[in-house]
């Protein structure tokens, strides 16, 4: 239809303008539904993230997402990394001794998108054979790397009387058989990890384990402990720009980069974060 004539229909017909109006902003709110962005808000006595949904957690809360910390676990996530340090001392010592200590070996074991995990590299800084000692890697057992639900405890009492504790790895092929064998783990867990369980694995006494996560700073992919906040990688900035991952997608995270508190924004798996 040629210009002109549009110009006439509208003129003419000033209700059709209203109705198409309010249709597009409809339209347009629908689409921006979920679309939005995170917003770091000041707060009292804590500051809060605004998330696109319109949700707003308290800084301390938002790394709950992934844990529960009163029973001291973490749900092992995409962009997640298990890292396990293990301590090596002479076999034929009777005890551990400065003199019979070899080093460390550390393995890093990545969290997929399907959430099983994968072994990726391994450190070592042994100075001396290991002997029969299982290499780090391997403290892992095979079966745990095909679950694609995994639990990671930093300390469990292993017996009843709660002399023995250690951290604790739980795997499961599905979310409810996960919490089930938690609900038995915390009520007996020999039951769950004694003798030859295929879903469970404790960590030998000379051995660290803990999580990373995966985030990209300046363009360049950067693994940090689970809990960091923003200012453990963007110190004084100027300038800061900031992506979230939600539903899939990243969205931008609106922060103020001259205000010190907002800064102590607790990072997430997959945060791209740009400085200077």
């Amino acid at each position: 239809m040629p210009l002109g004539r549009v110009r006439a229909s509208l003129t003419k017909y000033p209700q059709v303008v209203s109705v198409v109006m309010l249709l597009f902003v409809s339209c347009a709110a629908r689409r921006g539904v979920g679309s939005g962005s995170f917003q770091v808000l000041r707060g009292t006595p804590e500051y809060l993230l605004r998330a696109p949904d319109s949700t707003e957690m308290p800084f301390p809360e938002l790394l709950n997402r992934y844990r529960n910390q009163g029973v001291g676990w973490v749900d092992l996530q995409p962009r997640m990394e298990l890292r396990i340090e293990a301590a090596y001392y002479r076999e034929s010592s009777l005890g551990r001794s400065p003199a019979d200590y070899l080093g460390t070996e550390i393995a890093r074991f990545q969290v997929r998108s399907n959430g099983r995990l994968q072994f990726t590299s391994v450190q070592s800084g042994l100075k001396g054979p290991r002997g029969k000692q299982p290499p780090v890697q391997r403290l892992i057992c095979g079966s745990q790397q095909h679950y694609s639900h995994g639990r990671f405890f930093y300390a469990v009492a292993l017996n009843r009387k709660g002399h023995t504790r250690g951290a604790v790895l739980l795997g499961a092929g599905a979310a409810g058989e996960l919490e089930r064998l938690t609900m038995q783990l915390r009520a007996d867990p020999e039951s769950v990890c004694g003798g030859r369980s295929t879903h469970c694995t404790v960590f030998p006494e000379a051995c660290t384990a803990s999580i990373d996560i995966e985030i990209v700073v300046n363009g360049a992919p950067r693994t940090v402990p689970w809990g960091n906040l923003l200012d453990s990688v963007a110190s004084h900035p100027r300038r800061i720009e900031m992506l979230r991952v939600d539903a899939g997608r990243l969205v931008p995270v609106e922060i103020d980069s001259s205000d010190p508190a907002a800064l102590k924004l607790p990072l997430w798996p997959g945060d791209r974060i740009t400085w200077e």
